[in-house]
C-alpha cells in the first residue's frame, strides 16, 4: 500500500503552473454601510458655508438668516417659555389625531386584507378620498364641528388613516400564504393566524408606512394651526411669516425638522425591538 501511495499523483503544483489567486467578494449587494463621520462633515460643512455666506454679504440676512441668528431666536424661544407653549400644543394635537387615524386604519386595513368583500368596498373609496388634500376639509370641518381642537384632530386622524390602510394591507398581502395554509391545515384559530403568523409578518410594512403617517400629521399640524389656532407650531410660523421675522420663521422650521428626526429614531427604535426575527 505504501508503493502504491508512493507511486500516486503529486498534490504539489508543478513549477510552471499558475499560482492560486483569491478572488474578492463582489456579492455585497449594494449593502448600506453607516458612515455616520460622513454625514457630521457634510452637515458641518453646509452650515459653515451658510454662515460665511451671510458674513461676507453674499446673502442678504432679511431673507436668510444665518445660522447664528437663529440660535439666538431658539434661545430666546427657550428662555421666554415661548417653545413649550407652542411645542405642546402641536403635540397634543399630533398624538392625539395620529393614534386616533392609526387605530382605525389598522383594524380596516386588516378587515381589508382577511375580507374580500371588506375589500371590495373599501379600496374604491381609498382610492377615490386619498388623493383629496385633508387640509382642504378644515373649512368643512370647522363648520360642522366648530372652531376649536376638534377639527384640527380629525383633520390629521384623516390624514393619517388612509396611508396607514393601504400601508396594512401591502403588509397584510406580503404575508406568505404557504405559512397561512400550514396553520389552517394544524386547525389554528383565526386568531391565532392574525397574531402569531399574519402580524408580524406584516409589521415591517406597517412600520414603513408608520414613518409616512409621521410626517403626513407635522405636515397636516401646520396647516392647520396656520388657518385657525393661537398656538403652535404653525401659529408661530405664521406669526413670523406676517411680520417679518425671518430669524423665528427658520427657528420654527427647525424645530419641526428635529421634531421629524426624533420622531423618526423613535420609529427606529421600535423597529429593533419588534422586529428583532428578522
Amino acid at each position: 500500500m505504501s508503493e502504491i501511495a508512493a507511486s500516486g499523483p503529486s498534490v504539489l503544483p508543478s513549477s510552471g503552473s499558475p499560482q492560486r489567486r483569491e478572488v474578492e467578494f463582489r456579492g455585497g449587494g449594494f449593502m448600506a454601510v453607516p458612515q455616520p463621520l460622513y454625514s457630521w462633515v457634510a452637515f458641518a460643512g453646509i452650515i459653515a458655508l451658510w454662515q460665511v455666506s451671510i458674513s461676507a454679504g453674499w446673502i442678504d440676512p432679511v431673507f436668510l438668516p444665518s445660522p447664528a441668528s437663529i440660535c439666538i431666536a431658539l434661545w430666546q424661544l427657550v428662555v421666554s417659555g415661548d417653545l413649550w407653549i407652542h411645542m405642546s400644543a402641536s403635540l397634543s394635537r399630533i398624538g392625539t389625531g395620529w393614534f386616533i387615524g392609526t387605530g382605525l386604519g389598522l383594524a380596516i386595513g386588516v378587515a381589508m386584507g382577511l375580507n374580500s368583500s371588506a375589500r371590495a368596498v373599501g379600496m374604491p373609496l381609498v382610492s377615490a378620498i386619498y388623493p383629496v388634500p385633508k387640509i382642504a376639509l378644515l373649512p368643512l370641518l370647522i363648520l360642522w364641528l366648530g372652531i376649536g381642537e376638534t377639527p384640527k384632530v380629525v383633520t390629521i386622524a384623516s390624514g393619517v388613516f388612509f396611508p396607514t390602510i393601504i400601508a396594512t394591507l401591502a403588509g397584510v398581502d406580503a404575508v406568505p400564504r404557504n405559512l397561512i395554509r400550514m396553520a389552517q391545515s394544524f386547525n389554528m384559530p383565526t386568531s391565532g393566524i392574525i397574531w402569531k403568523i399574519m402580524m408580524p409578518s406584516a409589521l415591517p410594512g406597517i412600520l414603513s408606512g408608520f414613518r409616512i403617517s409621521v410626517s403626513t400629521a407635522l405636515i397636516l399640524v401646520v396647516a392647520a394651526e396656520m388657518i385657525g389656532a393661537q398656538y403652535g407650531i404653525g401659529a408661530f410660523l405664521l406669526t413670523a411669516g406676517n411680520l417679518m421675522q425671518s430669524d423665528d420663521l427658520m427657528a420654527g422650521v427647525v424645530i419641526l425638522s428635529i421634531l421629524g428626526l426624533s420622531i423618526g429614531a423613535a420609529i427606529t427604535v421600535f423597529e429593533r425591538i419588534f422586529l428583532r426575527w428578522r
